[in-house]
């Protein structure tokens, strides 16, 4: 009796380095497959590498309609991020290919950046590290030194415009902080903890003297922060950005940063990334900007690779999982 050959299923990776620049295994994925790992991808490569996959893992690489189609092998596209808009979802869903995501792996790394962006700003810790390398508190004639205004944040206002996973997190360690939290969300004041208070977008940029930004992009979020809504903010607010880099637009928070009619601007996001050399809040005294790492912490990627993994186990068995 002849056997039949078991038909392999083939897993290409497109831009693997980011999730993975080494120090984590792709192991488990070879288990399912056979599996081709890219550190990153060009556009005009995407159909060629991909050209006989069955599944295709991406992070950033668009998988538009005009790739699906140049794809007939494809039956399914894993997202290794939680946001999906670099998969055309429509084509994708004509064809029957399963498309997943990773959701909420890395919610306590983004929480906690947005802390240390807040902290840089009010406690300068960096600051005073790298005076103290140049000998500024050996030559202080007094035993402590400071040359820049230090803030205690208990009793501040936290304003969070966004209340999903990573949002309601932010506002429990604001709220740990002893700060006043209030929020923009879609979410009605009786689904809220107690110690977080519903405002209108009006009332949060007016209160506020610390603004983090975690809605999602869409049209009516796109440039929520701009010329006209930071003027309703207070000229010492600290605006915090890790959700999306068009949330806000870039050369009005320069302006307004130029201008001292805001304190700080914290991001981990920018419109374009990585940034021309010409993006205006590079060149900003009071921008401190984090190269999109909030996500990146070696347990979030970790959690990150677990599921998506998962997601391509349980596709392969049948029952896809995280489906989008």
């Amino acid at each position: 009796m002849q056997l039949k050959s078991q038909v392999v299923m083939k897993i290409v990776i497109l831009d693997g380095y980011t999730a993975n620049p080494g120090d984590l295994s792709w192991q488990a994925l070879e288990e399912i497959g056979s599996l081709t790992v890219y550190d990153r991808t060009k556009p005009d490569e995407t159909v060629a590498r991909a050209k006989d996959a069955e599944v295709v893992l991406t992070n950033k690489v668009l998988m538009r309609r005009q790739e699906i189609e140049q794809l007939p092998c494809l039956k399914y596209i894993g997202v290794l991020a939680t946001g999906y808009n670099m998969v055309d979802l429509e084509a994708a869903h004509e064809r029957g290919i399963v498309v997943t995501n990773v959701p909420a792996y890395s919610t306590e790394s983004v929480a906690q950046m947005v802390f240390s962006h807040l902290l840089t700003v009010t406690n300068r810790t960096e600051h005073y590290a790298v005076q103290n390398r140049a000998g500024k508190w050996t030559e202080s004639p007094d035993f402590s030194y400071s040359d820049t205004l230090l803030t205690e944040l208990a009793d501040k206002t936290f304003g969070i415009v966004g209340l999903g996973n990573i949002g309601q997190r932010v506002a429990a360690i604001a709220h740990a902080f002893a700060m006043h939290v209030v929020a923009y969300t879609s979410k009605s004041a009786d689904q809220l903890p107690p110690y977080i208070g519903k405002r209108t977008l009006d009332e949060l940029l007016a209160e506020s003297d610390v603004l983090s930004m975690h809605c999602p992009l869409t049209p009516n979020t796109q440039h929520l922060i701009n010329r006209e809504t930071l003027r309703k903010m207070k000229s010492t607010a600290i605006l915090i950005n890790t959700g999306r880099g068009p949330l806000v637009n870039d050369q009005d928070v320069a302006d307004a940063l130029n201008g001292n009619r805001l304190r700080a601007f914290c991001a981990d996001v920018l419109t374009q990334e990585p940034p021309m050399a010409d993006n205006p809040l590079l060149k900003c005294e009071n921008a401190y900007i984090t190269p999109h790492i909030a996500w990146a912490s070696c347990e979030a990627r970790v959690r990150l690779l677990n599921v998506a993994i998962g997601n391509v186990r349980a596709f392969a068995q049948g029952k896809p999982q995280n489906v989008v």
